[in-house]
């Protein structure tokens, strides 16, 4: 099964690689290529994970439309027939992973809306009772579902950076108090709803992360939305609060990485190829579950 690691579209000028998007600039849109590339803990594994790009972005296109009704996107087409003529030598690359998006401003704030107790979140709430300096009922059991979902924000590190949390008051201090109150507000809107969508088909969303940017003064969903690279998706069947849970998304490389000691920083290891394919496994699930085949 064919990989795309890194694309070099010769014709077209490249604006920046994140850690899965290679982004070009064409003028007052940019052109995002999810490749199949996939980081852990912020740095980029040395191998891709087949068809990884093509499942995210229908995922994202899946999860733009259906928020489009609480904020507008910044998603302009995801047809390939329809992108610019300098695009077309490039067709059969970008079909089914790349969008032509619209050029904004993005805030430096990675807006992470947490139902569930995981992760980090779970590691600090065992020693002070808190998340992200939000204190939380006394007795949560691991995975626990938290008596409201939580906005707990971070900054966006740069490709090889780690991001870090922050608290409201400094996400203000960023961006000012009006439009922090928007993003938390909308953050925490876009979850409500993608979690009662995702629970009636059967997974559980725990976690997740939004960006945001800004055409002029208009607030813009950007980059993916509810996707396995940017949540924490647990089957429903099989949940059961007090320990870590099966999950549809890259939780399940993290938990590899975790057991060879790893100590994530660059530069990855080598990953097995079962690694690899149940990755692929775990994200193809989650679309069929979400979207259909």
């Amino acid at each position: 099964m064919k990989t795309v690691f890194e694309t070099q579209l010769q014709d077209l000028p490249l604006f920046r690689r994140g850690k899965v998007r290679d982004i070009y600039d064409l003028g007052e849109n940019l052109l995002l290529v999810a490749t199949d590339r996939i980081s852990a803990y912020d740095v980029i594994m040395g191998k891709a994970v087949p068809e990884k790009g093509k499942l995210l972005t229908r995922i994202s296109l899946f999860w733009f439309d259906v928020m489009a009704s609480l904020v507008p996107n910044h998603v302009v087409e995801s047809d390939v027939s329809r992108f610019p003529e300098n695009c077309q030598p490039y067709a059969d690359q970008l079909k089914d992973r790349s969008m032509l998006v619209k050029k904004v401003k993005p805030l430096p704030v990675e807006c992470i809306v947490r139902g569930y107790i995981s992760g980090s979140g779970w590691k600090t709430y065992q020693q002070d009772g808190t998340v992200c300096g939000i204190t939380l009922p006394k007795g949560l059991k691991e995975s626990d579902k938290l008596p409201e979902p939580i906005f707990t924000p971070s900054t966006k590190g740069e490709v090889g950076e780690h991001d870090e949390n922050i608290s409201f008051e400094e996400v203000v201090g960023l961006i000012g108090k009006e439009r922090a109150e928007q993003i938390r507000d909308i953050s925490l809107a876009i979850y409500k709803k993608g979690a009662e969508l995702a629970d009636a088909k059967g997974i559980i969303i725990a976690d997740t992360k939004f960006e945001f940017g800004l055409d002029g003064n208009r607030l813009l969903l950007i980059d993916e939305v509810l996707t396995p690279d940017s949540s924490r998706f647990w089957p429903k069947s099989g949940y059961v609060p007090g320990g870590p849970q099966p999950s549809f998304d890259k939780q399940y490389l993290r938990d590899y990485l975790n057991s060879i000691d790893w100590d994530k920083e660059p530069p990855p290891p080598e990953l097995p190829e079962e690694v690899i394919e149940n990755t692929r496994r775990k994200y193809k699930e989650a679309l069929d579950i979400l979207v259909g085949v």
